[in-house]
């Protein structure tokens, strides 16, 4: 029975992605609300309030750092799903875990804006979106594996697929190692590899015509 049961559980891409969707978008609204508008009780004239916004300067880069985080991992997930035939009980629970730990960031978020200067805090924040990564590619794997892809998507695309996100995870990588000198540096340089892959030519993306955005 219980076999039979795990055979045709979970092949809904269509809710997986609703889910991913909802899920996403609470998380994106977490990381706004941990912004808050300068007391007013420390404010006493509009200098005041511009010295405000600049002390808050760190905590609107984070906020910006991981808003284009979830908006990279959500189009990766997404892209994913678009060429996915169906789900599988397997599949279903690796895209679960990973929007678990999309519903972490906001904590990883606020904790790196707590403590910005922490080393340790900029790998946690790390952490996160290596296994971001990590479950994609495991879901990417998994799916390749259970030949639930469109027979119209290329070769050519599936590989495509698995090395964005090891270069993308590399980068990450290295953003992360740069706290040792400075988390502001490796916060800049984060958002860097982020823009980049979000608005970059084509010519440092390489075959966007059947490389997904991830």
């Amino acid at each position: 029975m219980s076999y039979s049961y795990n055979r045709f559980a979970g092949q809904s891409v269509e809710r997986l992605a609703a889910l991913s969707d909802g899920i996403f978008a609470v998380a994106m609204t977490l990381l706004v609300l941990d912004l808050h508008v300068p007391e007013e009780a420390n404010i006493t004239d509009s200098s005041a309030l511009l010295r405000a916004l600049v002390h808050l300067a760190p905590q609107f880069l984070v906020y910006l750092m991981s808003f284009i985080t979830l908006g990279i991992f959500w189009v990766g997930q997404q892209t994913q799903m678009n060429h996915l035939t169906r789900s599988d009980r397997d599949l279903t629970w690796i895209h679960l875990a990973f929007l678990f730990f999309v519903t972490l960031l906001p904590f990883s978020t606020r904790l790196l804006v707590e403590y910005i200067t922490f080393p340790s805090a900029l790998l946690a924040y790390w952490g996160n979106i290596l296994i971001f990564g990590v479950l994609l590619y495991a879901s990417w794997g998994r799916a390749t594996r259970a030949k639930l892809i469109k027979d119209d998507l290329p070769l050519e695309a599936q590989a495509a697929i698995c090395h964005r996100i090891i270069i993308g995870q590399s980068l990450y990588a290295f953003g992360a190692l740069l706290c040792v000198i400075s988390t502001y540096l490796s916060i800049g340089f984060i958002i860097l590899v982020q823009l980049n892959y979000a608005i970059a030519p084509l010519s440092l993306l390489g075959r966007e015509k059947t490389s997904p955005h991830a």
